[in-house]
């Protein structure tokens, strides 16, 4: 009986060295979905069995993978290493709550991110809504990023765009309110920096509202191509201090700003300023009203207009640009 044990022991074990070792996980998915009834696995993200959270969807699809979202719910932070493309369209509220960073992006050169369709909430102690580091592209369409407003040093923005790298950011449709708490704080801040940095920014179709500032493009942490940015058809608003802040230095990088069929009204501090030697705007059709200043080009900074522009009834000065031209 002893030699019948001894032999089925024998035989178990062998046939546990022959069988196949089981992978760490399963195949890379195309395409995860997420469901607030969802558990987070090795293996999840089918649509028959979701995901519960973005991170181990983002973690289960290959580079430039989709993930799609079922049913409305809070899909937590995210940290994005890789081009992937999280689109919620008309399911409900799908959330990103963060008490520090929502979404922050530090891909490689060539990844490219599309985000749709989302609400971004720092829940007032959040820091940053979206961090944007290296990446090929960042779109952001039809979205929501509110109350970041923590307090510490590079903190409380909606958007952050902080790189030394040539990176593009297309944001639509979409808005940016109730962000920041410092005095350099507010809806968007793109700082290229360093030799390499190179930020070319789209706006199209966005509201900012109610933040410290509604955007800061500075280019005095870099010395490179610096940043160069387009707002059209937006809506600047009830901020606490400037709506258009564009500021850089002697021997720094250009901050340069288009400002297109664009209304600056109701902010405290100035509609649109243009700060430094380096920081340039250019305006057509554009309307600053009830700020408290309408425009200021302030320490050699210029603000041409090329367009017809209403620039009437701020409650202190309107401004002058510094300079037009004609389009032919």
């Amino acid at each position: 009986m002893r030699k019948h044990v001894l032999l089925l022991a024998v035989l178990s074990t062998m046939s546990a060295c022959l069988l196949p070792a089981l992978p760490a996980r399963a195949s890379l998915l195309t395409k995860a979905w997420v469901s607030n009834t969802g558990t987070d696995s090795l293996i999840c993200g089918a649509i028959t069995l979701p995901c519960a959270t973005f991170q181990r969807a983002h973690d289960n699809v290959f580079a430039g993978g989709e993930i799609g979202v079922l049913t409305p719910g809070d899909y937590g932070q995210l940290a994005i290493i890789k081009s992937v493309n999280i689109t919620n369209d008309g399911t409900g509220e799908a959330s990103v709550l963060s008490g520090g960073i929502g979404i922050s992006i530090g891909a490689s050169a060539g990844d490219i991110i599309i985000l749709r369709g989302l609400v971004i909430d720092g829940q007032v102690g959040g820091s940053i809504g979206i961090s944007i580091g290296v990446s090929s592209a960042v779109h952001i369409q039809n979205c929501v990023i509110r109350n970041f407003e923590a307090s510490g040093i590079g903190q409380g923005f909606g958007i952050k765009m902080n790189l030394g790298t040539n990176t593009q950011l297309f944001v639509s449709d979409s808005i940016i309110f109730n962000n920041g708490a410092n005095a350099g704080s507010g809806g968007i801040l793109i700082q290229p920096t360093g030799g390499g940095g190179n930020a070319n920014v789209v706006l199209d179709r966005v509201h900012l509202e109610n933040n410290v500032i509604g955007l800061i493009v500075d280019g005095a942490g870099g010395t490179g191509n610096g940043a160069h940015v387009v707002v059209r058809d937006s809506v600047v608003s009830g901020n606490f201090s400037d709506g258009i802040r564009a500021t850089s230095l002697a021997g720094k990088a250009p901050a340069f700003v288009v400002v297109e069929r664009t209304s600056a009204v109701n902010n405290a501090g100035t509609g649109l300023q243009a700060d430094g030697p380096r920081a340039t705007m250019l305006l057509n059709d554009d309307t600053i009203t009830r700020n408290g200043t309408g425009i200021s080009a302030v320490n050699g900074g210029q603000l041409i207009t090329y367009g017809t522009n209403l620039i009437d009834n701020n409650i202190g000065a309107d401004g002058t640009p510094t300079g037009s031209f004609t389009l032919n």
